[in-house]
C-alpha cells in the first residue's frame, strides 16, 4: 500500500511538472534515488509513458499531452475535500462561481465511490467562520483589494480608523488577506515601507493603481499574523490581576474569559482552600475593560489585587446592589 501510494505520488509530480530530476523526486518523497530508479521502472511497466533525458538539463518526463484522471487522492483525503473549501469566503472574495467550478471538476476526476464519500463529509459538516453574536463584517472592499494583493497592483485606500484624524488616505502595496473570526484583514506595506494592517470592513473606498510593486523578500503572511496577535495581546494586556475562584468560578472561567486568560489561570492556580477556592493571576486590560470582563464570573470570584482595580471593582458592585435594591 505504502508503494502503491508512492507511485501514485510520484506520476502526480511528473504530470505537474515539466521535468524533474532522480534527486528531486528522491527530495519530495523521501526515498532514496534508487528507490526512484527502480518506482520510475515499474512505472514504465504498468504502461505509463515515463522516460528520462540524459545531461546536466535532463530528467524523467511523461509524454506530452499524456495526462491522467487519477488523482490519488485517498479515501480519508477525499472525505476532508469539502472540510478545505469556504464557499462563503470565496464569495466574499468574487471567485464563488471559479471555486465552485473548480471542486465539481475536481469530484468529476474522482473515482465513484471516493466521489460518494466527499459528498457525505460535505452533508455533515459545516464551517460557520462569524463569532456567535457577531454578524460577519460587510466587505464591499474585499475583491478589489484581494485582485489587487494577487496581481501585486499598488492601491489608494481611503481608510475610517478610530484614532483622529479619523478618515485618512494612503497608498499601499497589498501583500495579503486575512480572515480572522469572521472578518477579513488587508496586510500592505506601507510608504514607510512597514508592514501594517487594515481592517476591510472599515475601507471607505479603494482605487486600483495600474503600478505594479515587487514583494518584500521572504515575506511570510501567517509568520506576520502571528506576530501580529501576539503583539495585540501584550499591548491590550497591561497589567495583571489576582483572584480569588472558587470551584465553580475556576470551571466556568475558560467559557467566560479569552483563552489567554485561561492558561495563565490554569498555570498560575495555587493549593485550594478549604472550601475549595484557589489564587491566581491572569492578565488584564485597563481598569473599565477588565471590571467588565471579571463581573462574567459574578460571586465566584474575588479581587484581591492590584488595589485600584479592586476599588472599582467594589465601586461597580456597590452601584449594582443600590439599583437593585430599590
Amino acid at each position: 500500500m505504502v508503494r502503491a501510494s508512492r507511485l501514485v505520488s510520484l506520476l502526480m509530480l511528473l504530470q505537474t511538472r515539466e521535468r524533474m530530476t532522480a534527486r528531486e523526486l528522491a527530495a519530495a518523497l523521501e526515498v532514496s534515488v534508487r528507490t526512484v530508479y527502480r518506482d520510475v521502472e515499474s512505472l514504465g511497466a504498468a504502461g505509463v509513458p515515463v522516460y528520462g533525458e540524459p545531461g546536466h538539463e535532463g530528467g524523467y518526463r511523461l509524454v506530452e499531452g499524456y495526462r491522467t484522471r487519477l488523482t490519488g487522492l485517498t479515501a480519508p483525503e477525499a472525505e476532508s475535500l469539502f472540510l478545505a473549501s469556504l464557499p462563503a469566503a470565496a464569495d466574499e472574495l468574487g471567485m464563488g462561481s471559479t471555486a465552485a467550478a473548480a471542486q465539481v471538476k475536481l469530484l468529476a476526476a474522482l473515482p465513484a465511490e471516493l466521489r460518494v464519500r466527499a459528498d457525505r463529509s460535505a452533508q455533515r459538516f459545516h464551517l460557520d467562520t462569524p463569532s456567535w453574536y457577531h454578524d460577519a463584517d460587510r466587505v464591499p472592499h474585499l475583491a478589489a483589494v484581494a485582485g489587487a494583493a494577487w496581481q501585486q497592483r499598488t492601491v489608494t485606500i481611503r481608510y475610517l480608523r478610530w484614532e483622529q484624524p479619523q478618515e485618512i488616505v494612503r497608498t499601499v502595496e497589498p501583500h495579503g488577506i486575512v480572515l480572522k473570526g469572521g472578518r477579513w484583514y488587508l496586510v500592505a506595506r506601507a510608504a514607510e515601507r512597514e508592514m501594517r494592517t487594515y481592517r476591510v470592513s472599515r475601507l471607505l473606498g479603494v482605487d486600483v493603481l495600474a503600478d505594479e510593486f515587487e514583494r518584500e523578500p521572504g515575506f511570510d503572511l501567517a509568520a506576520y499574523w502571528a506576530d501580529q496577535l501576539e503583539r495585540f495581546d501584550h499591548d491590550r494586556f497591561r497589567g495583571t490581576a489576582t483572584l480569588r475562584i472558587s470551584p465553580q468560578g475556576a470551571e466556568r472561567l475558560p467559557h467566560l474569559l479569552e483563552p489567554a486568560v485561561a492558561d495563565a489561570a490554569s498555570r498560575t492556580a495555587g493549593p485550594p482552600d478549604e472550601a475549595g477556592w484557589v489564587e491566581v493571576t491572569i492578565p488584564v486590560e485597563p481598569a473599565e475593560q477588565a471590571v467588565t470582563d471579571l463581573l462574567r464570573l459574578g460571586a465566584d470570584a474575588e479581587v484581591l489585587g492590584p488595589p485600584k482595580l479592586r476599588e472599582h471593582m467594589a465601586t461597580v458592585v456597590e452601584a449594582l446592589a443600590r439599583r437593585y435594591a430599590r
